[in-house]
């Protein structure tokens, strides 16, 4: 498994991220203009949406620049959790993991496990770190970064911590559950830009090197003004947990934590952000200004949540975003993004591709030059080379505060759909709302009656 109104607008992000990053790398995405193929290849006769240098391209060479050796702990040693370890290492020369941290110790044993066998990396007993508050003895041990990747409830607090103790933080996506949380996400990222952090998240398809690529075309006019858009991840079910005797309510639930709502967010939040966050992305931060949407649960085995949502957002700027996902095994599948422009449109299915109105393709990404040009296309270890860069280049990096936005504009969807209410940004992030438990334990019962599936229209 695999993300704001704030005071730092994603206008002034952008221009400083874009400053603060210009001489990273070795080899820069501007000069792989080569990876696309289209009419007019100077971009002649397009009005762009902004000029170039004042929206953030990221520098993403094959590997990140030598440079100081760098100490990683990984706090939440799940399938993601190792993954992201495994892409760190691979995204540079001089970075090791030292510390482990995570609720159960066979997670934690797990990734020594694989650390070991892959990596030749030995964690030692005193670098493995159990229990619920094992992330602040790992932030504590001597390391220069973290990379969170424990359930989107627990990332906030996680991060806050990780700031407060001057660590750069990779933090995966979503970044948080609900408004308590995406709140707490913003002032740490305040916080740690004001420190000099790098703070790089999981929403890989800004390393991507397509989506890349065609966000700067976009940015040069291909599409004209953005007039709408849909975004879709329509996908199989995904694994669940049975309960085991010996298990807790809390230890039952955080081991299958992508079927609660209190720890996922559920896969509107979890998952679809991916796609949510790619138009906000695209269009350059606007946000939904409110959101009316539905959904249900037709087949999902355990936990409290919907598996398919459906939701009419209302942006900003005036125009509409239709958002759809499902987790339904046997379904018709489609996860991609479609944006339509003044003057053409783009999308993420079929390779990339711009149309223009009348269907012809002006633009598409080159999928062979990539591969002539680029020996590292992953995007999942491309994310790590720009954080290492920034560490090492000792520049500044903010992602969380716009995958921020994306989060709390899922959260708007999801809670339309449990409500069956019309909610605006103004109510999302003003709430209360806090789906951490005040009785969360690990050995003691907790009380489950609010653990239950939403039904629309009642309170």
């Amino acid at each position: 498994m695999e993300t704001k109104e704030n005071k730092i607008s994603r206008r002034s992000f952008i221009k400083s991220t874009a400053l603060a990053s210009g001489a990273i790398g070795t080899m820069s995405m501007g000069s792989s203009a080569l990876l696309s193929s289209c009419k007019g290849e100077n971009g002649s006769g397009y009005t762009p949406l902004k000029a170039a240098g004042t929206y953030y391209i990221p520098e993403l060479p094959d590997k990140a620049a030598d440079g100081r050796e760098l100490k990683a702990g990984l706090i939440g040693c799940g399938g993601r959790g190792t993954g992201a370890a495994f892409d760190f290492l691979n995204a540079a020369n001089g970075v090791t993991i030292t510390a482990l941290a995570d609720t159960f110790v066979d997670r934690v044993e797990d990734a020594a496990k694989q650390l070991k066998e892959k990596k030749n990396i030995d964690i030692p007993a005193n670098k493995r770190f159990i229990g619920l508050d094992a992330y602040k003895q790992l932030i504590d041990s001597g390391v220069d970064m973290v990379i969170i990747a424990t359930p989107p409830n627990f990332r906030p607090e996680h991060f806050k911590y990780a700031v407060e103790k001057g660590k750069h933080a990779f933090l995966e996506k979503p970044v948080a559950v609900d408004p308590a949380g995406y709140r707490s996400i913003i002032a740490s990222a305040k916080q740690a830009t004001a420190k000099n952090l790098a703070v790089i998240t999981g929403n890989q398809r800004h390393h991507d090197r397509c989506y890349v690529e065609s966000y700067k075309k976009i940015m040069e006019g291909y599409i004209g003004e953005i007039t709408g858009a849909t975004v879709y991840w329509n996908g199989g079910q995904l694994w669940y947990k049975n309960r085991q005797k010996d298990w807790s309510d809390a230890e039952w639930m955080i081991r299958d934590w992508v079927n609660w709502t209190w720890l996922s967010g559920d896969h509107i939040v979890e998952q679809h952000v991916h796609n949510i966050d790619v138009f906000t992305w695209f269009s350059g931060g606007v946000k939904p200004v409110s959101a009316v949407a539905f959904g249900s649960r037709q087949r999902r085995v355990t936990g409290d949540q919907f598996d398919n949502f459906s939701v009419d957002f209302t942006m900003e700027n005036g125009i509409h975003v239709h958002s759809m996902c499902r987790q339904i095994s046997g379904c018709q599948d489609n996860i991609s993004e479609f944006i339509q422009g003044t003057k053409g449109s783009w999308t993420s299915a079929d390779g990339h591709v711009i149309k223009d109105l009348a269907g012809n393709v002006i633009w598409k990404y080159d999928w062979e030059a990539q591969k002539q040009q680029f020996q590292q296309s992953n995007p999942y270890v491309l994310e790590h080379v720009n954080w290492v860069n920034h560490i090492r280049a000792n520049k500044t990096i903010d992602m969380a505060t716009d995958l921020g936005v994306s989060t709390l504009a899922a959260v708007m969807g999801r809670e339309s759909a449990y409500t069956g209410s019309a909610v605006t940004w103004d109510q999302i992030s003003a709430s209360s709302q806090d789906r951490m438990p005040a009785d969360l334990d690990l050995k003691k019962k907790m009380d489950m009656k609010g653990y239950v599936v939403p039904v629309p229209g009642k309170a």
